[in-house]
């Protein structure tokens, strides 16, 4: 499991540090200027960051349903070996997924209008800017990333019915509580998670003459900047001796 948070927490690290250092040099400069290689290269790890961040939950969400559903086979089953050649296999799968992305947009052309109605370079804004063909983007982006989306989704509901069924034939004192604790700070990530990306790109565009509305830039900052910032908060959580200090400092103030 604490091989699986390292992981998420690289991840999150690096969503907020390809967003929120440009961010804020032009909140503090006033420049919103940025190169397309500067553009391109926020784009790759954006998506690194957010297809690594999906998988990784995917696969907590395994090591939990191992947990709670099969609790006498857990040794044998998440063992270190196993979730290292996982995890290698998602950073790769995703660096690839990645490259694949950024050199389609490398590709294009764009118009004369180059304002992005976002503070951060993503690949949707960018393909409504260029003057090429980017029927093969549209392409790839529904056909290849919308099962890069899927497939962590689907792995981590259906591990979570499992979960369901097994807590609901829990008879122990205590079991249902238990079972909560073991899943409730991953389930809160993950609905935090999708509940952001879900508001961001399954929506209409709402900005179509390169105005965002506001609901769009809270959708966006929750999702770039917020979620990977409380991931590792939430997960803190789950230790004793920090909730013990938390409570001490509210109580205190």
């Amino acid at each position: 499991m604490y091989v699986l948070l390292v992981n998420l927490s690289l991840a999150d690290l690096c969503f907020t540090s390809t967003t929120l250092p440009r961010l804020l040099y032009a909140l503090q400069t006033g420049d919103q200027t940025i190169t397309q290689s500067a553009c391109l290269s926020q784009v790759f790890f954006l998506l690194l960051a957010g297809n690594v961040d999906s998988y990784v939950l995917a696969a907590m969400a395994w090591d939990r349903f191992v947990a709670i559903c099969k609790p006498l086979h857990y040794a044998t089953m998440v063992t270190l070996p196993r979730c290292m050649v996982l995890l290698g296999a998602v950073w790769a799968g995703t660096g690839l997924h990645s490259l694949l992305h950024t050199a389609l947009l490398a590709r294009l052309t764009f118009c004369s209008n180059h304002v992005l109605p976002y503070f951060f370079c993503d690949v949707h804004p960018l393909l409504h800017l260029a003057c090429s063909d980017t029927s093969l983007n549209y392409l790839v982006a529904i056909v290849e990333g919308g099962t890069v989306i899927i497939v962590p989704a689907v792995c981590i509901m259906a591990s979570y019915v499992f979960i369901g069924v097994t807590v609901c034939q829990i008879r122990a004192p205590g079991g249902l509580h238990k079972a909560f604790s073991t899943c409730g700070s991953h389930l809160t990530v993950v609905l935090l998670f999708y509940g952001t990306v879900l508001a961001v790109y399954l929506k209409p565009p709402s900005h179509a003459e390169g105005q965002m509305e506001d609901q769009d830039l809270v959708a966006t900052v929750m999702f770039a900047v917020v979620a990977p910032t409380l991931n590792p908060y939430i997960y803190s959580l789950q230790n004793r001796e920090i909730k013990a200090a938390l409570a001490k400092v509210f109580m205190e103030s």
